[in-house]
């Protein structure tokens, strides 16, 4: 017997006489009945109370002269290989394009201004950003080291509540979660910004 046996049959053992678990009651609400306009600006609500800025675009040339505008002074983005690219094309910066095969070290993400990417869904009540990892969203790193984020959202992906929210996401796939730019206040209570994350967030709504 090896010890990952040994370990579950010592368990099993002193669960053997435990009581039956019983079934939780699952009364909590499944769906908000919040229309789109309502979600949107639920949503906007919780994104600039997390401090974000929020943008509404309207068209994907909106996309694109809004990106335009808040990377004015990036010398060097960071964008996954799927994201359209005509949203770049409005920038002075040098675009480095990372992939699960050719992706960017540490230095070189550290070394990146600001960092383009779409995003999988939103939830509304809580103000809560999901990537997937998906090829228009990249890898975890790209999103986590550059200081700045500016993150696409579609109206079409938002949903008011949380299990509304699990229902559309595919639970295989790396998730990250986010909800504001980074912040902690563990230290003393002050809150230091930019400690896990971008400490900019930016959010293109896209209706």
């Amino acid at each position: 017997m090896n010890a990952r046996e040994s370990i579950l049959r010592n368990v099993r053992t002193a669960l053997r006489d435990a009581p039956a678990v019983p079934v939780p009651e699952r009364s909590y609400r499944f769906s908000s009945g919040k229309s789109r306009e309502e979600l949107h600006e639920q949503l906007v609500d919780r994104l600039v109370d997390y401090k974000a800025n929020v943008f509404n675009a309207s068209s994907e040339e909106d996309v694109a002269r809004i990106v335009g505008e808040r990377l004015t002074l990036a010398t060097r983005v960071v964008v996954p290989e799927g994201l359209n690219p005509a949203y770049m094309d409005g920038l002075n910066a040098e675009v480095h394009r990372d992939s699960r095969e050719h992706g960017l070290g540490i230095e070189q993400l550290d070394a990146m201004s600001a960092v383009v990417t779409e995003s999988a869904a939103a939830c509304a009540e809580t103000g809560t950003i999901v990537l997937d990892g998906s090829e228009d969203q990249g890898r975890r790193a790209i999103t986590l080291v550059p200081d700045h984020h500016v993150c696409i959202v579609r109206m079409e992906n938002v949903r008011g509540l949380l299990p509304e929210t699990l229902a559309t996401l595919d639970h295989r796939r790396p998730l990250t979660w986010i909800s504001g730019p980074s912040a902690t206040s563990d230290i003393e209570l002050e809150r230091v910004e930019g400690v896990h994350g971008p400490r900019t967030l930016d959010v293109v709504l896209v209706s």
